[in-house]
């Protein structure tokens, strides 16, 4: 039913809100398993009030991705409960807001724990449902929506710490790169949504693409840490490193053929 003249004009004289759509940075959890109360404890081993990284997160908002699940591990009835898992993940201090990658059939579980479905195919209806409103109220312009998306975005920040990092210290780089001036010594962490450079001896922990960035690296002068990162696959000192790369200058990345492996590489000048 078109909007009357008296609903366009309320709707134009709107002075305390607009509604936008808009884009987040969100965390993604890559589910792969079924047994969500194994996940649960998988994640408050890691990243509980009493797991290895407590204080990891910080009230980061999540998407939990179910698209990476067997394909007999999503069942086409969804009788499983999802509180669990949202209970872990609030526990580590993530705020779960969507669900990606579930059929029409988990609509209900989804709901019930207090999420919406991120999918595609959901966005697609909600724009053409909001549509008709935003003609309503004024024209949109083809042309200028298109050059407001492809706008030129400025590229991250880096942090600079020019100190060196003792046993229980941590620095974060939250949205940017990290780069240490300084000795990073065991017991210390370092973590970055991008990339992180120590230009000094690296013997501590270094976890880059915190927030699953897969082209993140880590470079260091001296590579002889406890643990590296990138993405979340990670390599611990339990498993020494080769001789090639250890205390010497090297960097850190994921291998470009899909299978999630770590490539420990020495730099040449």
């Amino acid at each position: 039913m078109p909007a009357t003249s008296a609903e366009r004009s309320s709707a134009s004289s709107r002075q305390t809100f607009e509604i936008k759509s808009t884009q987040l940075p969100l965390v993604a959890l890559m589910v792969k398993s079924a047994d969500f109360a194994e996940v649960a404890r998988e994640l408050h081993a890691a990243f509980g009030p009493e797991g290895e990284s407590p204080d990891f997160f910080e009230r980061d908002g999540l998407v939990l991705d179910l698209s990476l699940m067997p394909s007999d591990g999503l069942p086409e009835t969804a009788d499983v409960s999802l509180a669990p898992l949202v209970d872990a993940l609030r526990d580590c201090q993530l705020v779960p807001v969507a669900v990606r990658g579930a059929s029409a059939a988990w609509a209900d579980a989804i709901a019930n724990a207090g999420l919406v479905q991120a999918d595609t195919e959901l966005s697609r209806k909600k724009s053409a449902v909001t549509q008709p409103i935003a003609e309503s109220s004024k024209e949109v312009s083809q042309e200028a929506f298109v050059k407001e998306v492809n706008r030129e975005i400025p590229g991250p920040s880096t942090m600079v710490v020019d100190r060196p990092l003792r046993s229980g210290q941590k620095v974060y780089a939250k949205g940017c790169d990290l780069v240490v001036l300084a000795m990073v010594n065991q017991g210390a962490e370092v973590v970055a949504d991008g990339n992180i450079h120590v230009y000094a001896a690296l013997r501590g922990k270094a976890m880059a693409g915190a927030r699953g960035n897969t082209q993140a690296r880590i470079f260091a002068l001296s590579l002889e840490p406890e643990l590296v990162s990138i993405a979340g696959v990670y390599r611990t000192s339990e498993n020494p490193f080769p001789k090639d790369v250890h205390g010497k200058p090297a960097q850190v990345r994921l291998s470009e053929d899909g299978q999630e492996k770590l490539l420990i590489e020495a730099l040449k000048a």
